[in-house]
């Protein structure tokens, strides 16, 4: 038996959940039972009555409002416990058009796939403003870099995943889940595929984007954090290359004055060759380290992936704050 369990974070959004559950399929063919999953992130309206109300099967509870990416991964926890062999993915906004469901979950179902980003139609978008849509495709470009995958669209919550891929899952950021969970997925050697999805009309503003300021710090915070944690040795090797051949080019302008009897004058350029070489030095360490601490990452993860694989193999079960 095929269980598909569809999650939801949901955050005060008693208007626009009831429209976004109304589109939600509850058959699909190749799955035996679908189920619906709303992860309440301390709301202070009425969510979870109106979840309730619409027929949730479950609702996991924050006590207090935690972020979106500690939400997506309760949510993806509590699918584990609750028994899913896939695991959808959607916002509460309606902002993902529910119908494309079924495409979202085929190459799953065919095994071609562990993990399916949905692509919205970014440039086709009218609501996303131009830096916005240029953010967007730079990060994702990023993301395909430190992933070694092809996501067009690598800030897309609308995915879907096998039981495997989510028990691979570690996010540590407190923003959001998009790029870590692709990464991790890529880097873990999962097939990563994305697929075209369609998008509907803009019911109420994000609330990850509070401002365009906001969401250009946090998305070059993102891609700088990308590069350091998941490319260590690029990250910090070119910039260190750049540095010592700065310096070896300064030290050879010093050089070519001290040849021609003029070195007396241009010590500025040596202490510069200096202080030069010995940035690029400590940058292409930083970078030989940080790769080192990686390995021992991969090392954790993988014990990681098997504790919970063991857990809920032995301890199957609905876990506390799961109705």
């Amino acid at each position: 038996m095929t269980k598909l369990i569809i999650q939801i974070p949901c955050f005060n959004e008693e208007d626009s959940l009831p429209i976004a559950l109304a589109e939600l399929p509850r058959h699909i063919d190749g799955i035996d039972a679908v189920e619906w999953l709303v992860i309440d992130d301390g709301s202070t309206d009425r969510t979870v009555e109106v979840a309730r109300e619409c027929g949730v099967d479950h609702i996991v509870r924050m006590k207090r409002n935690s972020g979106l990416a500690k939400v997506f991964m309760a949510g993806v926890d509590a699918a584990l416990r609750l028994g899913a062999d896939v695991i959808v993915n959607t916002d509460a906004d309606n902002q993902y058009c529910a119908a494309d469901i079924p495409k979202l979950v085929a190459p799953i179902l065919d095994g071609s796939a562990d993990y399916v980003i949905g692509a919205r139609p970014i440039m086709d978008i009218p609501h996303f403003s131009p830096i916005k849509k240029m953010l967007q495709r730079l990060g994702s470009w990023a993301v395909r870099v430190a992933s070694g995958t092809e996501v067009p669209d690598a800030p897309s919550g609308f995915r879907a995943m096998t039981r495997q891929t989510a028990l691979r899952l570690n996010v540590l950021s407190e923003y959001t889940y998009t790029i870590e969970t692709i990464i991790q997925a890529g880097r873990a050697g999962m097939q990563v595929v994305s697929v075209p999805i369609r998008v509907n009309e803009d019911l109420r503003p994000s609330r990850l984007v509070k401002s365009i300021g906001s969401y250009v710090r946090r998305s070059l915070v993102t891609i700088v954090r990308v590069f350091m944690i998941y490319r260590p040795m690029r990250f910090f090797m070119v910039p260190g290359a750049v540095m010592a051949g700065l310096g070896a080019l300064v030290g050879l302008r010093f050089v070519y004055f001290y040849a021609v009897g003029q070195g007396g004058g241009h010590i500025q350029s040596l202490v510069l060759t200096a202080i030069l070489v010995l940035i690029g030095f400590q940058l292409v360490l930083f970078g030989l380290i940080a790769e080192l601490l990686g390995a021992n990452r991969k090392l954790l993860e993988d014990i990681q992936w098997r504790t919970r694989r063991l857990e809920l193999e032995s301890q199957f079960g609905i876990e506390r704050g799961v109705e």
